[in-house]
């Protein structure tokens, strides 16, 4: 079974406060089972989207966890948005959560070991 979608978004969260990083939920999807999207921010004023993995990167023996892959890498705000705005128009349910960190490499599960 998958663990819920507001579950995994509180448990980032307090990860991210936890070593003094920053978090926030801009958008609350459908608690049980809403897409995740993650939005990492940047110093300098560049984004870098994270979306979740499509389903060919789980085995048959995953037990439930949530991988992410990389949608959008180091652009500007706007085009993340837009990208945002066409995944809320296939998908109302979608969570959207804002990190302000360098390195999310110990938080977010990436498929095939991206970060």
């Amino acid at each position: 079974m998958r663990l819920r979608s507001d579950i995994f978004v509180s448990a980032l969260i307090r990860r991210l406060f936890g070593r003094g990083d920053f978090a926030a939920v801009e958008r609350k999807g459908a608690e049980a089972a809403g897409a995740i999207f993650i939005r990492q921010r940047f110093r300098d004023g560049l984004e870098t989207l994270y979306a979740p993995a499509p389903q060919s990167f789980f085995d048959g023996d995953e037990t439930g966890g949530r991988l992410f892959e990389i949608r959008l890498e180091r652009n500007s705000p706007e085009t993340v948005r837009q990208m945002l705005d066409r995944e809320m128009k296939f998908d109302s349910d979608l969570w959207i959560v804002e990190l302000e960190t360098d390195n999310i490499a110990d938080i977010v599960p990436m498929a095939d070991g991206e970060n």
